[in-house]
């Protein structure tokens, strides 16, 4: 058992009964009443963000997680198979561990897997990646100073809006946590 005097940024603590990352924490010394931590918790298997204030000292407890990096294989029905880089075993990984990024997830990519144990309690994925643009209505010249999007259909089978002058088989950059288009990138 530990305390909030451990806290430090991505720690993983047990908190009713789910477990949660610290995202960020500070601690407050009031000049009247005992000093307490602020910290912002985020949930590792909803991704829920939420505030709370422990007092200073309170027990928490700590959990060892252990960081293995993956590579994404390919996709079988409700489950990811993904090979582990070190031991070239396989393991399938439900997808709603992935989240909304798995629309963007090309085969072959390296994904981190946390494991409590052998229990797999969470997947990151790349923040940003490159995708070819397979389906898009064609650009026109100029059309950059109206911020108007259109739809694009992405190598992975993802769709995002992308401004007007995105054509196919341009490369463009994604950001995975919201599916948005970042900027087209020079082959």
């Amino acid at each position: 058992m530990a305390d909030t005097s451990d806290f430090r940024n991505g720690l993983i603590i047990k908190f009713k009964n789910d477990l949660y990352s610290i995202v960020e924490f500070q601690h407050v010394k009031p000049g009247k009443g005992g000093a307490f931590v602020r910290s912002t918790l985020k949930n590792l298997k909803t991704g829920r963000v939420l505030d709370n204030t422990f007092r200073s000292g309170e027990g928490v407890e700590i959990v060892r997680v252990e960081r293995k990096k993956y590579q994404y294989l390919y996709r079988d029905a409700d489950f990811l198979v993904c090979m582990d880089n070190e031991t070239y075993e396989q393991i399938n990984v439900p997808i709603n561990y992935f989240g909304s990024g798995v629309d963007f997830l090309k085969e072959s990519e390296e994904v981190e897997i946390l494991f409590n144990g052998s229990e797999i309690i969470n997947v990151e994925i790349p923040i940003f990646v490159q995708l070819k643009v397979i389906e898009t209505e064609p650009g026109f010249r100029g059309d950059t100073a109206t911020g108007a999007n259109k739809p694009a259909k992405l190598e992975t089978g993802g769709t995002i809006n992308v401004p007007l002058f995105i054509d196919v088989d341009d490369l463009l950059k994604v950001d995975t946590r919201t599916g948005a288009y970042v900027e087209r990138v020079k082959s």
